[in-house]
């Protein structure tokens, strides 16, 4: 069944600004106010009221008077849009200040209704924004219910038109002089018009008219293009106020992160890379990156490299604003769990690396590697351990240890026993190993070979001198 919740953003004007609740402050457009916080609410600022009004009204009270700023709109929208898609991949933007959400079709995913809208509050709670709700079978019945009271807006046990019936048809402000004309012969509420004969009231209001009250009593299909999540993700936390102890601004930090991983999750899509901006009370830009070994949607491991490196390179200033970017987005890989073992046990290798990267500089970390060469002692290497590169010759090296002795000890033979920190024995081999005969020709048969420890050591025969030694120690 077709279910749509509608998002009304009535504050929008006033809250994709940075603001502070304890001032007075009223968004402004051609000179009239569009929006108000309730701090001005109380000194009687109304929508509609002119800059001369407004003056008046506050007197020496001091009052903030900002001017409407649509390209900040848009980027809040966009942002709330790529947070929906975390609910439902069916959604779209409604004219300048709504979101559409297709939530029919996901509610066994929250386990009810209830579970879902709370999930849909926490969401828009946590983003520092505020909305209106409708939830009807068609998303402009939806959005018309968004100005009705909270108990009949959300009621969907209720009948459609008994729920629509008290609203004013003044809400239809696309159709204006139809509405005026409906006004003027005594019809002031929609339950008026829902009374009239579908034919009386296409004369007399027109066939656009009638079209737009077919698609809200899903007689009509109302079909709309989908939000597509975009190639990168971009996404801000405005405080209202300065911040300057990196502690204050962690759960700032831990909500964008979160958004990001929900969209990662969301797109299939991963990244190794993310951008910070720090936007200072001046609107000084202090940027920082963060690098990890490899690509993962995990929000924690992000945040703990995060932290570690604000705390090396702190912004200086008081923050007002938090930017996370992140364009470098690439498939996502499958992971390979422990059926047996909780995740908690152990620390991911890749995680340990990040923390030490992140604390002590890239050129800090090396790791091991083989190269083509047949004689171990040249085959093994150490090289810089770039974030994001994959080693495919580590295969080649499952068979020996990376610990080889800076040089091939002798190993003591008594008969067919091997002796070195005791008895040895062999477990695995021979590996014939013959190269270098343009130079100093080598031939030799190397052995794992097992003390009573239980200890292995990597053993080889020279083939030409008839001598054991021990090559390497496997950890």
């Amino acid at each position: 069944m077709s279910l749509w919740l509608c998002l009304r953003f009535d504050r929008l004007a006033l809250e994709a600004l940075s603001h502070s609740e304890e001032q007075p402050i009223a968004v402004l457009a051609r000179q009239r106010v569009i929006c108000a916080n309730d701090t001005a609410g109380t000194l009687g600022i109304r929508m509609g009221m002119g800059t001369a009004t407004v003056r008046a009204l506050t007197g020496a009270e001091p009052i903030k008077l900002l001017e409407r700023d649509i390209d900040s709109e848009q980027r809040c929208m966009h942002q709330l849009c790529c947070w929906a898609y975390s609910i439902t991949p069916t959604l779209y933007n409604y004219r300048e200040d709504c979101l559409q959400l297709e939530v029919g079709g996901c509610i066994s995913l929250f386990k009810g209704l209830e579970a879902l809208l709370a999930e849909v509050r926490a969401g828009i709670s946590n983003r520092n924004v505020s909305a209106q709700y409708g939830l009807a079978a068609t998303p402009k019945a939806a959005w018309l219910l968004s100005f009705a009271d909270s108990h009949v807006a959300l009621a969907f046990e209720q009948s459609l038109e008994a729920r629509l019936a008290p609203l004013p048809l003044t809400l239809i402000d696309t159709f204006t002089s139809q509405v005026d004309s409906l006004r003027r012969a005594g019809l002031h509420h929609f339950q008026d018009i829902l009374a009239l004969p579908g034919s009386a009231l296409g004369k007399r209001c027109g066939k656009d008219f009638s079209h737009f009250l077919q698609q809200v009593l899903g007689q009509q299909e109302d079909l709309q293009n989908n939000f597509q999540p975009p190639a990168e993700f971009r996404d801000a936390y405005w405080f209202g106020y300065e911040v300057k102890a990196n502690e204050e601004m962690q759960p700032a930090i831990e909500l964008l992160l979160q958004s990001l991983c929900h969209f990662l999750r969301n797109t299939q899509l991963q990244t190794s890379d993310i951008d910070w901006q720090f936007i200072g009370v001046d609107r000084s830009i202090h940027s920082m990156s963060v690098r990890s070994t490899s690509s993962h949607s995990d929000w924690r491991n992000w945040h703990s490299l995060t932290r570690i490196r604000l705390e090396q390179n702190p912004t200086g200033v008081g923050v007002e604003g938090i930017v996370l970017h992140c364009e470098h987005l690439r498939a996502g890989e499958l992971e390979n769990a422990d059926l047996f073992s909780a995740h908690s046990h152990r620390e991911p290798l890749g995680s340990l690396l990040d923390r030490l990267r992140s604390r002590l500089g890239l050129q800090a970390i090396a790791k091991l590697g083989c190269r083509d060469e047949h004689l171990p002692e040249y085959a093994v290497h150490l090289s810089p351990d770039n974030p994001g590169q994959h080693d495919s010759s580590s295969q080649k090296c499952s068979q020996r240890p990376f610990w080889l002795m800076p040089k091939p000890e002798p190993v003591q033979q008594n008969g067919p026993r091997l002796y070195w920190n005791g008895k040895l024995t062999l477990v695995y081999g021979p590996e014939r190993i013959e190269d270098n005969w343009w130079s100093e020709p080598a031939s030799r048969d190397y052995y794992i070979a097992q003390n009573g420890n239980g200890q292995y050591y990597w053993v080889y025969r020279d083939r030409l001198i008839r001598q054991w030694f021990i090559h390497g120690v496997f950890a």
